[in-house]
């Protein structure tokens, strides 16, 4: 048993410190997409968009995010963990101020992808940077927390974002954004010390660029099949550049000295089981607020402050969840978290698939969001705690980075392929009216259409919840990542007895 010192009380309480700080990050971005994922028939009617522009407000976002964590994982491995999370912020925050100044669709389109990068440089290193400040024994509790911030930021998200495009104008969508990411750079400045840097070394410029390559044409190929078809054109031009850069980018990666994406840390059963099962439950879990919000907007006709109220379920279950589960986990292993977390949500999700339609009580719909909101908390809580426990320190960044980045490719094709297969339903006339959110007052044959969309759409969201479950259970903990936390163990010991 180890002693309570005052070296070990003064690097705890700069742990939560850090948990704080990076949690700000978490609520920052987590607002910036919750408030938008709800207030996006606002801005579809104010700019005129049509379904091409109005999924790409959201999908340019995700694609830029995804495609570029794993470099900045490296980049802040070389440079410093600190200075690339602040310049994070810095860029997030100028980006969500001249998102507000957009004249054009496009330009907000761009806008959007200038805040995709500063929020890859943010998710990229916070969690590396709580995996450092606390203790393992005490890792679990600091997780939940940063977890937990999450809720926050989807607890106040859809009801911020209803109530600011019904009542303030769009344009504060983005603008709430300024004072908030103005504050945590300064909070940020002010708490987080400089960390060592490892020795320099080149970063790989072409495996990042062939990463950036493949993920962007294949995101592009799935987020358009559901709605332009197989045959189409960008479909087939995104798939032939993916197949192209695959095996160019196993090659690179090989001979490089320092490569973007070392596959031998990706070779073990726990972590390729584990991202498997986040990058799953990041597929069922994501789009489910823009579904729902869509369904009480373009279905039952409420507006959007209303319509944020009624996902409000989800980040209150993941807020419940989160914290709980952070405390049980000196107690209960992240692999049995992972699993139970895993299965809520397939529960969830399944409530809402056998009860779609428009006279469905609300409180059996908030019943379904609420368990699907556990489910997630318990899901990320676990299963982050579980893969940055069986890490070894040297490569916490860059591996991060593939694990936000395995999520987040979750997270694009959940928003494209939920979209593709609601809106299939409707058929390509009406699907400008579902994004608008003013299709229930056509007709009630064009609402039942999209209502068979909706069940098709949680019934392929279920049965990704379920494959996620099936890989938690796969991923339990071997011999070498036990080896692996225990030195992690002994050398915060002995750092901190020094």
């Amino acid at each position: 048993m180890v002693a309570v010192t005052p070296r070990n009380d003064a690097s705890l309480r700069y742990a939560w410190r850090v948990c704080a700080v990076t949690s700000l990050g978490l609520i920052l971005i987590g607002v910036a997409g919750s408030t938008l994922n709800v207030a996006l028939p606002t801005v579809v009617r104010h700019f005129h968009a049509d379904a091409l522009e109005s999924g790409w407000i959201l999908l340019a976002f995700l694609l830029v995010n995804t495609a570029s964590l794993v470099f900045f994982g490296r980049v802040a491995d070389l440079l410093g963990r600190r200075e690339v999370y602040l310049a994070g912020f810095a860029l997030f925050t100028v980006a969500s101020l001249l998102a507000g100044l957009s004249p054009s669709v496009w330009f907000l389109i761009a806008m959007r992808v200038l805040q995709a990068i500063g929020a890859a440089m943010i998710l990229a290193n916070g969690t590396v940077i709580i995996t450092d400040a606390f203790p393992p024994d005490r890792l679990s509790q600091g997780m939940g927390v940063y977890i937990g911030t999450l809720s926050v930021a989807q607890l106040a998200g859809p009801t911020l974002g209803g109530l600011i495009a019904e009542t303030a104008g769009w344009q504060w969508i983005f603008w709430v954004n300024v004072p908030a990411g103005l504050v945590a750079f300064g909070v940020g400045a002010a708490v987080l010390r400089r960390m060592p840097r490892r020795p320099k070394e080149p970063v790989d410029a072409l495996g990042n660029v062939l990463v950036f390559a493949a993920l962007s044409a294949l995101l592009l190929a799935l987020s358009e099949a559901g709605s332009r078809g197989l045959s189409s054109p960008v479909v087939i031009a995104g798939a032939s550049v993916f197949a192209l850069c695959l095996p160019l980018l196993l090659v690179a990666e090989r001979r490089s000295r320092n490569p973007v994406l070392d596959l031998r840390l990706f070779g073990g059963r726990l972590l390729t089981c584990a991202n498997l099962a986040s990058f799953c439950n990041a597929l069922a879990r994501s789009a489910l607020i823009l579904v729902v919000a869509l369904y009480f907007q373009a279905a039952r006709g409420v507006g959007a402050f209303e319509a944020g109220l009624s996902v409000l379920p989800v980040p209150v279950g993941i807020g419940l969840a989160s914290p709980v589960v952070g405390m049980l986990g000196r107690r209960v292993p992240p692999y049995a978290l992972s699993i139970g977390g895993a299965v809520l949500s397939a529960a969830g999700l399944g409530t809402l698939m056998l009860t779609a339609d428009p006279g469905t009580p609300y409180w059996v719909i908030g019943i379904g969001l609420f368990v699907a909101g556990c489910g997630s908390g318990t899901f990320l809580t676990g299963n982050t705690t579980q893969v940055m426990r069986a890490l070894p320190s040297g490569s916490l960044g860059v591996v991060n980075g593939f694990r936000v980045m395995v999520m987040n490719v979750g997270i694009v094709i959940s928003v494209g392929l939920s979209l593709s297969v609601l809106t299939a339903s409707v058929g390509p006339a009406l699907r400008a009216q579902v994004y608008a959110g003013t299709l229930s007052t056509l007709s009630p044959v064009a609402v039942g259409q999209l209502m068979d969309g909706f069940q098709r759409a949680y019934a392929v969201l279920f049965a990704v919840a379920l494959l996620g479950a099936v890989l938690a259970a796969l991923a339990w903990p071997d011999r070498s990542a036990q080896s692996t936390a225990a030195q992690r163990a002994a050398e915060s010991r002995d750092s901190t007895s020094r």
